[in-house]
């Protein structure tokens, strides 16, 4: 058995584990979305650049920490050291119990329905198994469901991608890299491919350049702002990842932050680019309206023809593919220092003669499975965007908690701009937060619900005789 993890990422590997977890299929249908909520070409551009700027600002607080503190589990262990074990056993519950493991879920089932492009046999309408139907519940004015458990082809898909890529990771961190790496430079040249294609092929008729007006004038121009950044905030999800294997990567105090800092930019430049592209080829009008929301897919049909459909298929399979290699690869790192610290299942604490947590890759995958077969993570994570996002936020806090409670621990990388840099992340975050409050209430409070049910797990993981 492996004494410790292994130093075996570099920078390239890093930044490609980062850049191939935030590109997702969130770029290729949230734009439909943002028009809507704001009708204009102007709005959709603003929100996209006003979130790859605040991410940044987060990033480079972030780079302090992981700097600090190159461990495995990143917030997990910055929470811990902030604001104390109660905290961070909050961020770990609700990063296993539905953040990452419904993530997981969710992403690996629509691999199988996608799959399904090729193969109309790999359906979620194809049950295998009988269901288990579960009708609508009522809280309030909340409604919960409906469910539909069980087997279907598109759903078993996604157990064995889920299986497979947990194997791949299992034989230790630098094959999981390596197909990291692989998965990610394809999925870059795809969407480059895309830009190239909106910004340099001209389109059968000239796009209507008018602000999309379709029903209504909707939120105040400012709740429709700060509401547009859920799907583009969600959308450059994936960076913190690399912090999960700060135990992994060399020079860490270089590595991390830097490959922070390049991820982020690398991956909010193609989405500016490919938000400029679907402009010159559908108009906002054209944005709102792309069936289904599936904006590069109609962009490529406009430029390409029938094919569209296809090529389409194939790039989002293998976007899929690196953010759930990405995932499955980092996420068990949180739960091997949870466990380290008494907070989760003792057998996840140790790591495999290969040096990486086996146990808690597995645990992962079970659970993952668990949420396919259950059809319930789609709404379970939009209660938990409200609450990851608050986690960010203090997690960043932890910036000048540390500055104040540990002045003389070792900082590798400094904040750029500090103390303002961090600052705006927190107030440009909170304002989202506000803006769901308002707005969207029902990304709020259930999401705070379930994670607060994570304090009586936590009085009982530290019940005497349990380390905290």
């Amino acid at each position: 058995m492996a004494t410790g993890y292994r130093r075996e990422v570099g920078l390239f590997s890093a930044t490609m584990l980062i850049a191939g977890c935030m590109i997702g299929s969130g770029i290729f249908v949230v734009p439909s979305e943002i028009v809507q909520t704001g009708h204009s070409g102007t709005f959709l551009l603003l929100t996209w650049l006003f979130t790859g700027l605040l991410t940044l600002a987060g990033v480079l607080a972030f780079g302090e920490l992981a700097a600090m503190y190159p461990e495995a589990g990143g917030p997990y262990i910055y929470l811990k050291e902030a604001f104390g074990p109660r905290t961070a056993f909050l961020f770990g519950w609700s990063t296993f119990a539905i953040i990452e493991c419904g993530s997981i879920a969710a992403v690996a089932s629509a691999f199988g329905y996608v799959l399904g492009t090729f193969f109309p046999v790999f359906s979620d309408a194809h049950w295998l198994l009988p269901p288990l139907r579960i009708g609508e519940m009522h809280v309030g004015s909340f409604v919960l469901g409906p469910w539909a458990l069980g087997l279907t082809s598109a759903r078993a898909v996604g157990l064995v991608l889920i299986a497979l890529l947990t194997w791949v990771n299992l034989q230790g961190i630098r094959l999981g890299a390596r197909v990291q790496s692989i998965v990610t430079v394809a999925k870059v040249a795809a969407l480059a491919g895309l830009i190239v294609l909106g910004l340099t092929v001209t389109p059968p008729s000239v796009p209507d350049p008018r602000p999309y007006l379709e029903g209504g004038p909707g939120l105040p121009l400012l709740g429709a702002f700060l509401v547009a950044q859920v799907g583009s905030l969600f959308a450059t999800n994936g960076w913190n990842y690399v912090s999960y294997i700060g135990g992994e990567v060399r020079n860490p105090g270089r590595t991390l932050p830097l490959s922070l800092v390049l991820g982020v930019c690398l991956v909010v430049a193609l989405y500016l680019l490919a938000n400029l592209a679907y402009l010159r080829v559908l108009g906002p009008s054209g944005i709102a309206g792309a069936p289904a929301g599936r904006v590069a897919t109609e962009t490529l049909r406009i430029l390409l023809g029938p094919r569209a459909g296809l090529i389409m298929a194939g790039a989002v399979l293998v976007s899929m593919v690196g953010y759930l290699n990405g995932a499955i690869l980092s996420s068990p790192r949180v739960y091997q220092a949870m466990a380290v610290d008494g907070l989760f299942f003792r057998s996840a604490e140790r790591l495999n003669a290969q040096g990486v947590p086996a146990a808690a890759l597995v645990i992962q995958a079970l659970w993952t499975g668990v949420l396919a077969l259950s059809g319930t993570y789609n709404q379970l994570l939009d209660f938990l965007i409200f609450a990851e996002l608050l986690f960010f936020v203090l997690a960043v806090a932890g910036v000048y908690v540390l500055r104040r409670t540990r002045p003389d621990h070792p900082r590798p990388y400094r904040t750029w701009g500090y103390p303002v840099t961090p600052a705006l992340y927190i107030l440009g975050c909170g304002a989202v937060m506000v803006g769901l409050l308002l707005y969207r209430p029902s990304y709020t409070w259930p999401g705070l619900v379930l994670v607060l049910l994570g304090l009586p797990l936590y009085q009982l993981a530290v019940r005497p005789g349990r380390a905290a």
